[in-house]
């Protein structure tokens, strides 16, 4: 028997039998990984997708934590459905090879559904990328929202986060009437909401919520209710995430953690600041500024 496949042997079967308090023993260096892809469906099964670059030498990666199974490799010699694990399935064995691997399995006990809200308290040192169900279009990556819009996922760059989303969250529509106008203020969520209102002297929306703990987003028209922005719950200051100013709509999100009033202030309200107003003001800058210093020149 060749030697250096003895040792190598050798040292196979001694990781194999390492207590599993022990299996941080490593079998080999680190495999060098082009991508990462867990795609998640509606009904919150994980499949894990690695893409190995090739190696001359035995390589060991590392895979997500999690309830392994139906783990496959497959490369440039064929589909191996029954691969090397290191340890309590933290690792897999790659072997050398002239082309890349394709590591895959599937994944349990790590996507929970708490209160409607999927969550998943994921870690990984390595880029990954998350596609998720067409029905998840506001995904919270450590209570920070990212609207997917048209996009299928998102991208973890050494990934430590809480990843939340759910699936055809309820949309509330309501109705402010202005003069001549009408405004529509649109309200995800899955708490209850009662009690909406528009105060106008206030320049104010204001709304109560009936669950604690839930995700609330507020899409509201900047031609009625213009930043900068405060939210209060009842009399108390909270934070809040603004995002997506798509130039008529300004995305806000809350997640009380008690029951009652919501209350967000404005700056400027209907009719006091049209939307066309600040470009008008700024083209107006434009024109001026350079007239001055003509007439400051003379």
């Amino acid at each position: 028997m060749d030697k250096r496949f003895f040792v190598f042997l050798v040292i196979i079967v001694a990781a194999s039998i390492v207590p599993i308090s022990d299996a941080q023993v490593s079998v080999g260096e680190k495999a060098q990984q082009k991508s990462v892809e867990v795609t998640i469906n509606a009904e919150g099964d994980v499949h894990v997708k690695h893409i190995v670059r090739s190696s001359e030498t035995p390589r060991q990666l590392e895979l997500i934590y999690g309830t392994v199974s139906n783990l496959s490799v497959t490369n440039n010699q064929g589909k191996n459905t029954n691969p090397m694990v290191i340890g309590d399935n933290l690792g897999v064995l790659i072997l050398p090879s002239e082309a890349d691997s394709v590591v895959e399995y599937n994944l349990d006990d790590v996507l929970l559904e708490i209160d409607k809200v999927w969550t998943w308290d994921f870690r990984y040192i390595y880029t990954t990328s998350f596609i998720l169900p067409d029905e998840a279009e506001l995904v919270f990556a450590n209570e920070r929202p990212v609207f997917l819009d048209d996009k299928k996922g998102i991208a973890c760059h050494g990934c430590q986060m809480i990843l939340e989303y759910s699936i055809n969250e309820p949309k509330i529509f309501e109705k402010i009437k202005w003069e001549d106008k009408e405004f529509l203020v649109e309200i995800r969520t899955h708490s209850g909401i009662e009690q909406f209102a528009f105060d106008q002297p206030a320049k104010s929306i204001s709304f109560d919520v009936l669950d604690e703990n839930e995700f609330v987003t507020t899409i509201i028209p900047l031609e009625l209710l213009w930043g900068p922005y405060a939210v209060f719950l009842d009399d108390e200051k909270i934070y809040f995430h603004e995002y997506i100013n798509n130039g008529t709509h300004v995305w806000l999100n809350v997640r009380p953690q008690n029951t009652g009033e919501i209350s967000i202030t404005g700056t400027t309200v209907v009719p006091e600041f049209p939307i066309v107003a600040p470009l008008a003001i700024g083209f107006l800058m434009i024109m001026i500024l350079p007239l001055a210093r003509k007439i400051n020149l003379r």
